[in-house]
């Protein structure tokens, strides 16, 4: 098969704080070594990017050595935690930004979507910017004209084809640049997580559409999602990406399956000793998250017809703020099950006075299959648009179903695994 993309050595890096290097003499030399091509001769070679420990550096490598090759007619998926680099390894794929190091070949043209809106500008009509896409992609008038009602049709934004995107809603927004990317013929369809925004129909009608151009086609196809079952569905081959580099690559089976052990590699309490080191800032820090039983004890291991409380211990380090505490409930394939915020809670309109703090979510029993479950957590103010913190994978735990017998049967157990995410306890009359 002919090669299409092929990935030697990539890193990018990122500098965080002041740009400057401290002297006039070593902003020219960092200045001359860019002008001649070479590496910049001040980067801190060795930080990569693991938010989990804190570094003196003020470079981050969002992607560290990466080397891979794709064949024509792939459908790649690839997929990581939060920050694992897959964003910024699309952006270079597409040229949007330069690999610090190494480089990437790329055999055909290549149509991105990497964002809502990507490529569009918002003072032009839906139909300008389908011919200002194309144009940019290289293809001629009379080709863009020949997809032109196929693009409209997809997207279903026929009556708004002639205003001016910038009125679009997100969703239709969404909707016109996948049609566009998607219908005009480039080899390479690079697609970034922002079918996200569509509903669960247009959603399923991209996917659809991605499975025709890789299998019906013969077009290359990369996709960065979360949802792993979309991605099984779609995707032959399959990239892991962790903390910038590339941890597993091949099968799409093979791949998830080493996604799925990775985020199950934490334990049910996370402490922070060190203050500096903490989730939060300098209004609020997370020292503690555990999963608890009704008696307070931190357990891996939970059973179906127990309740499982989400402890959080935290510190006030400035006073005079109303806290929001939130959850966030992920499966075993990283599909997010739900969130929860404490509106319950008699915090969630009070101002916090400084201090040392412990809050606790509790997930009643009979709720979730058996399984194994990771937790994220976050502290922040909706109403004011702040964010403390944020982490999507802090620690898990296991749910796990008794033998069957008539005594746990009364509690609602069964005698066999039930299918499906959720397993409740439900009223029967």
């Amino acid at each position: 098969m002919t090669k299409v993309i092929k990935a030697e050595g990539l890193s990018k890096a990122y500098q965080l704080g002041d740009f400057g290097t401290g002297t006039v003499s070593r902003d020219l030399e960092r200045f001359w070594a860019r002008m001649r091509g070479k590496e910049d001769p001040f980067l801190k070679i060795g930080e990569t990017n693991d938010r989990t420990v804190k570094s003196n550096s003020d470079i981050v490598w969002s992607i560290k050595d990466i080397n891979f090759e794709i064949e024509q007619g792939d459908a790649v998926g690839i997929i990581g935690r939060n920050g694992a680099g897959k964003s910024t390894l699309l952006k270079v794929l597409s040229r949007v930004t330069s690999p610090t190091t190494g480089s990437v070949k790329v055999k055909g043209r290549i149509a991105s979507l990497l964002e809502v809106g990507t490529g569009f500008h918002p003072e032009l009509t839906g139909r300008e910017n389908i011919f200002l896409n194309g144009a940019i992609l290289g293809m001629r008038k009379s080709e863009i004209k020949r997809k032109f009602d196929e693009i409209v049709a997809f997207a279903g934004v026929e009556r708004y084809i002639d205003t001016p995107v910038k009125r679009y809603s997100s969703g239709m927004y969404v909707r016109l640049a996948f049609a566009v990317a998607a219908h005009l013929e480039s080899e390479i369809l690079i697609v970034d997580e922002v079918l996200a925004v569509g509903d669960a129909e247009f959603q399923n009608k991209c996917l659809g559409k991605m499975g025709d151009i890789s299998k019906g086609e013969g077009r290359t196809v990369l996709f960065v999602s979360h949802n792993i079952s979309s991605i099984e569905t779609l995707c032959n081959k399959g990239l892991l990406l962790d903390k910038g580099r590339i941890s597993s690559n091949g099968d799409i089976k093979n791949v998830v399956n080493s996604y799925i052990k990775k985020g199950l590699e934490f334990e049910s309490t996370k402490i922070w000793p060190i203050l500096d080191q903490a989730p939060g800032n300098h209004i609020v820090k997370l020292t503690k998250l555990a999963a608890v039983d009704n008696t307070d004890t931190s357990k891996q291991t939970f059973n179906v017809v127990e309740p499982i409380g989400i402890k959080f211990n935290y510190v006030v380090l400035e006073g005079n703020h109303i806290l929001w505490h939130s959850i966030n409930v992920y499966n075993e394939a990283g599909i997010n099950i739900f969130d929860s915020h404490s509106v319950t809670s008699k915090w969630y309109t009070t101002f916090h006075p400084t201090g040392e703090y412990e809050i606790t979510a509790w997930i009643p029993e009979n709720l979730l299959s058996p399984g194994k479950y990771v937790i994220g957590a976050a502290i922040f103010n909706h109403n004011k648009h702040q964010i403390h913190f944020h982490e999507t994978e802090l620690i898990s735990f296991n749910i796990i179903d008794y033998p069957y017998d008539n005594k746990i049967t009364s509690k609602g157990q069964t005698f066999d695994d039930l299918p499906g995410i959720f397993r409740p306890l439900l009223q029967w009359r």
